[in-house]
């Protein structure tokens, strides 16, 4: 899955998870008699307010990236220079190269247990009650991700990402949820999400490393298995296909434009 797809994925289920509104279709309804009048969209499981829903999107649309941090030339590695090159050339070499040890169940747990030694690094600070210090520098690198894949940055522009970086490591710092799951929640659902949109392209991947558990040669006779459980011991359900394909996008460009207008709804409520 492409890079601004993970990030709009991540920024999606926190919104889902956090939020809950209504649509009202009473004009689309009319024309269209099988739409109902309103519609429910979100869970709302979550209760963090306004705030606590911005800081999560943020955190999850950038660690919806962290796995492809295994990947030396990926975009990300050249979001938050020098660190983010050096921090990427020695995740690949840590596990073991690209869709490997960053998309498994053993990468995925060690996020979040980094997640969750930064979020109790906490102090009080008045007048904004306990703030998240460790929480706001891990999400230093994680908003530079996202700014880097979303292109809000350009290339050119080399020194901006701190610059972004540090102002929402600020907001996530001092805005942040009272409540100390939020973080290495935020995180670890993104991690997770990358890790489901990949093995929903050809490629796959492989949640047991550092095991290979390869096909045996039967299951490799037939199409059907041979695409799901891949030679190299990658596990895949591609029903997006390749990559970038146009399943993908059909499937993404409404969660993105979700993910958008959720994130505006929430700023301007936030905002009063």
């Amino acid at each position: 899955m492409m890079g601004p797809h993970h990030a709009a994925s991540g920024a999606a289920v926190w919104l889902a998870l956090t939020t809950r509104f209504q649509l009202d279709l009473g004009g689309a309804a009319q024309a269209l008699p099988f739409l109902p009048d309103r519609l429910e969209v979100g869970l709302g499981l979550l209760h963090v307010g306004a705030a606590g829903v911005l800081a999560g999107t943020i955190v999850t649309a950038g660690a919806a990236l962290l796995p492809d941090a295994d990947h030396r030339n990926a975009t990300i590695a050249h979001s938050l220079p020098p660190f983010s090159n050096v921090m990427c050339r020695e995740v690949g070499r840590l596990s073991g190269g690209h869709r490997h040890g960053t998309h498994s169940l053993l990468g995925l747990a060690v996020f979040v247990a980094i997640a969750l030694l930064a979020g109790m690094w906490t102090a009080e600070l008045a007048p904004f009650g306990l703030i998240f210090p460790g929480a706001g520098i891990f999400t230093v690198l994680l908003a530079s991700f996202a700014a880097k894949v979303l292109k809000f940055i350009p290339d050119s522009m080399r020194k901006i990402p701190w610059v972004v970086g540090l102002g929402v490591g600020a907001f996530i710092t001092f805005f942040a949820p009272q409540d100390q799951f939020w973080f290495p929640l935020a995180v670890g659902l993104g991690v997770a999400i990358h890790i489901a949109g990949d093995m929903l392209t050809t490629g796959g991947a492989n949640l047991l490393w550092p095991l290979q558990i390869r096909p045996p040669r039967l299951v490799r006779k037939v199409p059907l298995l041979r695409s799901v459980w891949k030679r190299n011991g990658n596990v895949a359900v591609p029903v997006l296909g390749n990559a970038g394909s146009w399943r993908e996008w059909m499937l993404l460009v409404p969660v993105s434009a979700y993910a958008v207008l959720g994130i505006g709804g929430t700023a301007a409520r936030w905002l009063g």
